[in-house]
């Protein structure tokens, strides 16, 4: 099978890198990963869709090999909609197909409820809407934020890992990955300096976010969804995404299919060939009976 492609995507106010799978005539597939992630979070699973697709998986700005936001500047998932479509109008694409992986998955579903003309199928892995707040909580988390965007110039230097084997065993522990599955994120999310390496993500995306939705907020942009849509969650469910919740957002989507698969957060890493199978049983029109379900 071909190697994926690599280039950068040049926009107003960012340089955006890439990885293409698939031949050019072929329907558009945009992918996009999660918090943390970068585009080779999708190596085991964009090969398996290239037959269909021209698969595009970007690194989102701060993450990867892409470039961080300014100097002084926050970083809030909403302000990625404009990379998104500006991305979807320098590969010539007025209309794609998405796939979003946790973040990803936050950005693919609001996008395509703001500007359902720009997409066709919507494709979400571990995610529908982003995480929310309560009213409650609104300003405890508003005051977190600040006090942490306050704090961020006096913070600790980034830890330097004496080599890549030492990065990776870090990421199979905090994300309960596997060698494999590690290996490929960090091997794209570091790059070497002086004495060992570090993460080339945006420190500032650990950051507090200022501002999130109340759940009933999500669930009504969620209505504005006009995409057939496919959610593949993890079974057992990952602590932030609740059945009953999901549920709940589910149910505010027109046209969806929902499939609970074996696995970890990470399951379009760690068992692509299953994630892969139901896309296209889902884009064929067909269904897939899970094991044990």
């Amino acid at each position: 099978m071909r190697a994926a492609e690599e280039f950068d995507i040049t926009l107003a106010r960012a340089t955006i890198a890439a990885k293409r799978w698939g031949d050019a005539a072929r329907p558009p597939l945009l992918a996009l990963h999660g918090w943390l992630d970068n585009a080779a979070s999708f190596d085991a699973l964009a090969p398996l869709l290239a037959q269909r697709w021209q698969v595009v998986a970007i690194d989102l700005r701060g993450h990867g090999r892409s470039s961080h936001i300014a100097d002084g500047a926050w970083y809030h998932y909403a302000d990625y909609f404009d990379d998104i479509r500006a991305t979807l109008d320098r590969l010539g694409w007025r209309r794609a197909d998405l796939l979003g992986h946790s973040l990803g998955g936050t950005l693919a579903s609001l996008f395509a409820a703001a500007w359902p003309e720009r997409v066709g199928e919507l494709l979400l892995v571990e995610a529908l809407g982003p995480l929310t707040t309560t009213l409650e909580q609104a300003l405890p988390q508003l005051r977190r934020a600040l006090d942490q965007h306050a704090a961020f110039e006096t913070r600790r230097p980034l830890r330097v890992f004496r080599t890549l084997d030492e990065a990776i065993e870090t990421r199979m522990l905090a994300n309960d990955l596997s060698e494999p599955a590690a290996r490929a994120i960090v091997a794209r999310g570091v790059h070497a300096i002086d004495g060992g390496w570090v993460w080339s993500s945006d420190p500032r995306l650990t950051l507090a976010s200022p501002q999130r939705y109340t759940e009933e907020q999500v669930r009504a942009m969620l209505g504005g969804i006009r995409a057939r849509t496919l959610l593949v969650l993890a079974d057992p469910p990952t602590d932030y995404l609740p059945i009953a919740m999901m549920d709940a957002r589910a149910s505010c989507v027109a046209d969806i299919r929902v499939v609970r698969l074996p696995g970890n957060h990470h399951l379009h890493l760690e068992d692509a060939p299953a994630v892969a199978a139901q896309i296209r049983s889902f884009c064929a029109g067909a269904a897939i009976q899970v094991a044990g379900a």
